[in-house]
């Protein structure tokens, strides 16, 4: 028995779970696999009338279960930046969550580049540090002290960042930061699947020219990580692997990239992959909880609309089984898909026709068919 908290969240985030639990629950049907599912109302509804965010007691319920299963997070009566750190960020950095780990295979006949290229990319992207931390501010008039703390599971640290400008002007900080244990525990995880998968190649994205001081410890840790295990690495830029992903996907298997780059290029990349519709991610912790979600946002003006894909989240679901420990099972909802696909079964985003419903029953019959 697996048991899983459902967080819909906002927007459209609910219509696309409950596609997502509809093929779970197809699953429990007709192969040997059972779930406990509990739902969870962390979103903004809850913070407008109540003012809260992720809470302590939240995360102590939440710890009782085997994963997360997230909806989409996104409000445009909140102010942006506060439901993403006190809802996203938070639940990522209280279970050490600190792989983001994002596939982009091609789904024929969705890509959508001009030129006829087969590809299978699976991105790793650092995911509680960088300069995703949380940590800036603003000062006025050129002076001003900021006191700022980070805290995670590795260590907890205060920073103090103390202004004196000679123009009295209002300026703003954003801290990155990268810690080497952290680097050394996600490049161990990258290794390992790079074993899974058998390839031997790891591409490496950062911005070392620029900020050499954050990325050359990156660089320090991957140099001695990949000569440890026999690896093969190379360096890309992050302006030139933006390029090089939309010109030559088909030249990349492996990629390990720090937060904030990784958050922009696997969003190119998923629609270079057929659109975010397709598009699903997990924030891993191999040893503890981990959480899985489309990478799409809220799409509030589609709420209720029932015209949204539901792919993305029927595919974190796939990728929550397959962390599970149910691989079988993963592949079986993998096919699935494919399978309503080739039956010519698709929302409009995609040039189709489906409802988000009848995306979600289309994907069950493909997996009743399978038996």
């Amino acid at each position: 028995m697996h048991k899983i908290a459902v967080l819909p969240g906002d927007g459209i985030g609910p219509e696309v779970v409950a596609e997502g639990l509809k093929v779970l629950n197809a699953l429990s049907e007709n192969y040997s696999v059972k779930f406990d599912f509990q739902e969870f109302n962390i979103n903004s509804e809850r913070y407008l009338s109540t003012g809260k965010l992720v809470t302590d007691d939240d995360i102590d319920q939440l710890r009782k279960f085997d994963s997360i299963f997230l909806g989409a997070i996104g409000d445009d009566r909140v102010k942006p930046g506060v439901l993403e750190k006190g809802i996203l960020l938070a639940l990522r950095f209280s279970f050490d969550q600190y792989i983001n780990h994002r596939p982009a295979p091609l789904w024929k006949p969705f890509g959508r580049l001009k030129r006829d290229v087969d590809f299978n990319i699976d991105v790793f992207r650092e995911n509680t540090e960088d300069y995703y931390i949380g940590a800036g501010g603003r000062v006025s008039n050129g002076k001003g002290k900021l006191d700022m703390r980070v805290k995670r599971q590795l260590y907890d640290m205060r920073v103090t960042l103390d202004a004196n400008a000679d123009a009295a002007d209002d300026f703003a900080f954003e801290i990155g930061m990268m810690s080497r244990k952290n680097i050394e525990r996600f490049a161990d995880h990258v290794i390992d699947f790079s074993n899974l998968i058998g390839e031997n190649y790891i591409t490496v994205v950062d911005k070392a020219n620029v900020c050499s001081n954050i990325y050359s410890l990156w660089r320090e840790v991957w140099d001695e990580k990949c000569r440890r295990a026999g690896k093969e690495h190379g360096y890309m830029y992050v302006d030139a692997m933006t390029m090089a992903l939309v010109k030559n996907p088909d030249k990349f298997r492996l990629i390990a990239v720090p937060n904030m780059f990784g958050d922009i290029i696997t969003d190119l990349l998923a629609e270079v992959t057929g659109g975010l519709g397709l598009a699903p991610g997990g924030n891993i912790n191999p040893k503890g909880i981990s959480m899985f979600e489309p990478v799409h946002g809220s799409a509030p003006k589609y709420k209720g609309m029932d015209r949204i894909n539901p792919v993305a989240t029927i595919l974190a679901a796939k990728m929550m089984m397959d962390n599970l420990g149910r691989r079988d099972i993963g592949d079986v909802i993998f096919k699935g898909v494919r399978g309503a696909f080739d039956k010519g079964v698709y929302t409009q985003d995609l040039g189709g026709k489906a409802t988000t419903k009848q995306m979600g029953d289309a994907v069950v019959a493909a997996i009743h068919a399978l038996k």
